[in-house]
């Protein structure tokens, strides 16, 4: 029987957090699963259990590194910027996140710390849903030539490097250009990152189902700045003009940064990889903006039933329990 491999990726600089990841890999194995940690982790995680040995993730298999491709699922224990690492790590493979919050708002996990043992519960039987959520692919061109090539789930950000200088800036769309203003930045953002970088500068929130792409300016001196919500075939392009006072900096979910050199030219599209996440309930998005944003709802007198025609976000994919049907799992 092949072994099944569990990721478990945790902000262990937090003690809860590293008590956590030691509780889920303790369980994964008493069920016969293989816990697998991203090296960052390793030492924390030997600590806390007295020197424990752990599968790694990487990619010697001669060393013992498990491969993306054979992970099964990842259980993510923090916030959402763990989150984003977490998708870092198993990108080049299928296996889907599932997010349990010990941060704060966790906007992208989908259990809070008091379900953990349900949640680990229900990622051994397999019993969610998949959720993908696109991804933006990202360039930086100079005089026509690709100088940097990354990716971003929540959004890619043009920014000023210093504080006191501006940037100089075209917004282009689909290869023409848009509109030219002195700005602080631009972000360009997915449907998730809606309520990340791009809802604290003012764009509007874009449920996860809709594809589409946006652009929001962040303190733009300009009549004509406002957001911009584009079909999901669009090509969004933020250009650095030779006369900016500043120098530029490109920041990919907050992550990944690289330094952007006079007249670059920064193009995002929808990315072919997306991002899956495991879903554990398929209630409505609102109810997440409510919960996460705690935004008053007292006095509502809506149904009192749910439409019995509601169906899971667009992208969900139920997976079958182990022996229902063969070959059917999270990897699969």
């Amino acid at each position: 029987m092949t072994a099944r491999h569990i990721l478990v990726v945790a902000h262990t600089g937090r003690r809860e957090t590293l008590d956590a990841a030691v509780a889920v890999c303790g369980l994964l194995r008493d069920a016969g699963v293989v816990p697998v940690v991203d090296p960052e982790a390793l030492n924390d995680l030997r600590g806390a259990t007295g020197g424990h040995e752990f599968r790694v993730l990487g990619t010697d298999p001669a060393a013992g590194e498990i491969g993306v491709g054979d992970i099964e699922l990842a259980i993510v224990l923090g916030g959402d910027g763990t989150i984003l690492r977490a998708a870092e790590l198993v990108r080049g493979g299928s296996a889907p996140l599932l997010g349990i919050n010990l941060g704060h708002v966790g906007f992208l996990a989908e259990s809070e710390r008091d379900d953990l043992g349900s949640a680990v519960g229900r990622a051994l039987d397999r019993d969610y849903l998949v959720e993908e959520r696109m991804t933006l692919s990202v360039r930086v061109k100079l005089d026509n030539e690709i100088i940097h090539e990354t990716w971003a789930l929540n959004e890619a950000t043009v920014e000023k490097a210093s504080r006191e200088r501006m940037l100089d800036v075209v917004v282009e769309v689909d290869g023409r250009p848009l509109s030219s203003f002195g700005c602080d930045g631009v972000v360009m953002a997915t449907p998730t990152g809606s309520t990340a970088y791009a809802f604290s500068a003012g764009g509007p929130i874009v449920w996860p189902s809709l594809d589409a792409l946006l652009l929001v300016p962040l303190s733009a001196h300009a009549l004509f700045a406002r957001p911009l919500v584009v079909g999901p075939n669009s090509s969004l392009a933020v250009e650095l003009l030779d006369r900016t006072p500043g120098l530029g900096i490109l920041w990919c979910d907050g992550r990944r940064a690289f330094d952007l050199p006079i007249g670059a030219r920064v193009v995002a599209r929808r990315s072919s990889t997306p991002v899956r996440l495991a879903r554990l309930h398929q209630g409505p998005f609102t109810d997440r903006l409510v919960r996460k944003f705690a935004l008053p709802v007292t006095g509502w007198r809506g149904p009192i039933d749910p439409p019995t025609d509601a169906a899971p976000a667009t992208g969900a994919i139920a997976l079958p329990r182990p022996g229902a049907t063969a070959g059917g799992g999270a990897g699969a």
